[in-house]
């Protein structure tokens, strides 16, 4: 029963709910036992990076695989945190769908779960309560072991009702399998169509799945999760805030401005988490771009008197 439960939340979250609050999955023994069966499709992932060796490698796998992480990565930063998570700004309900998929196409789990989970982190961070403080839990946990607890499997549903009336997203967090196998197709679809009609590209559907999704993608996942593990253990803090966020330039380059962390604890309501011209944020500068082509406004910026200044407290 065990299994069958394991593998039909492989395809159905919602199916998780029920039963996580049945087992007392959702308490605190649940918060901290890993899953493994039911995170076996996370382990395989990892392990299908390892397909490039037989797959080989071209300029346009990797290609697809520097276009998909830059997609997706602006798919999370900019829906699935600053939109859904801190309603940063605003935009119409088509255009949420189609940055719902985006985002949901980077397979970390529906908007309503990410948002839910991320709106507890800000309430509680660093604390006790907080699931991926490297404070409480320890650096590994906190980049990537809370990510694979059973208590941590479904969404905080309480905390995003704004959210939850929409049906599509309600339907996209519950089969948040769909957008990630929908990716997967179309790349070998189009691999196979390439290799048939461009041979000269030097690559084929397995390639690009390897490459486009796998590779991709798993890049992706450690790339976000540094912001939970080492975006609270090194760099600078100008913001006096009651957690450890820091601010990292190389960070905020590699998850397109997530880096300047402190920044974002100050005032997380903000489109752009790079307070001044030179902290480069490439999710704002998306979303400016967004704005001028009117698929979003009222894009928030930090108030004035949040500028100020204030720096951490000696001995802190």
């Amino acid at each position: 029963m065990e299994m069958r439960h394991a593998l039909l939340r492989w395809f159905d979250s919602g199916s998780a709910d029920a039963d996580d609050q049945a087992s007392g999955a959702s308490g605190a023994s649940g918060a901290s036992r890993i899953d493994w069966l039911r995170v076996l499709p996370f382990v395989v992932l990892h392990v299908a990076c390892i397909g490039a060796w037989w797959t080989g490698v071209s300029a346009t796998a990797v290609v697809t695989a520097v276009a998909l992480y830059a997609i997706r990565m602006f798919g999370i930063t900019a829906f699935y945190h600053r939109y859904c998570s801190h309603r940063a700004f605003v935009t119409s309900r088509a255009t949420q769908f189609v940055l719902a998929l985006i985002a949901g196409a980077a397979a970390q789990r529906g908007p309503l779960w990410w948002a839910s989970h991320h709106r507890h982190h800000h309430a509680n961070s660093d604390q006790p309560q907080d699931v991926h403080s490297a404070r409480q839990h320890g650096f590994l946990w906190s980049h990537i072991g809370w990510f694979l607890a059973s208590g941590n499997f479904s969404a905080r549903s309480g905390l995003v009702p704004d959210l939850a009336r929409f049906a599509e997203l309600r339907w996209l967090d519950r089969f948040d399998v769909a957008a990630p196998l929908a990716l997967i197709a179309m790349l070998y679809v189009t691999g196979e169509a390439l290799a048939v009609n461009f041979p000269g590209l030097q690559t084929n559907g397995a390639q690009l799945v390897v490459w486009g999704f796998c590779i991709s993608t798993i890049v992706l996942y450690h790339a976000t999760f540094t912001i939970n593990s080492l975006a609270h253990r090194f760099g600078t803090r100008r913001y006096a805030t009651h957690d450890d966020s820091r601010n990292n330039p190389w960070l905020a380059l590699l998850t397109f401005g997530e880096g300047w962390h402190n920044n974002h604890h100050h005032f997380p309501g903000s489109a752009s988490q790079g307070f001044f011209w030179w902290e480069i944020d490439i999710t704002y500068w998306g979303l400016r771009f967004l704005q001028r082509l009117r698929l979003v406004w009222n894009l928030r910026e930090v108030p004035t008197a949040m500028l100020c200044v204030r720096l951490e407290p000696e001995g802190i």
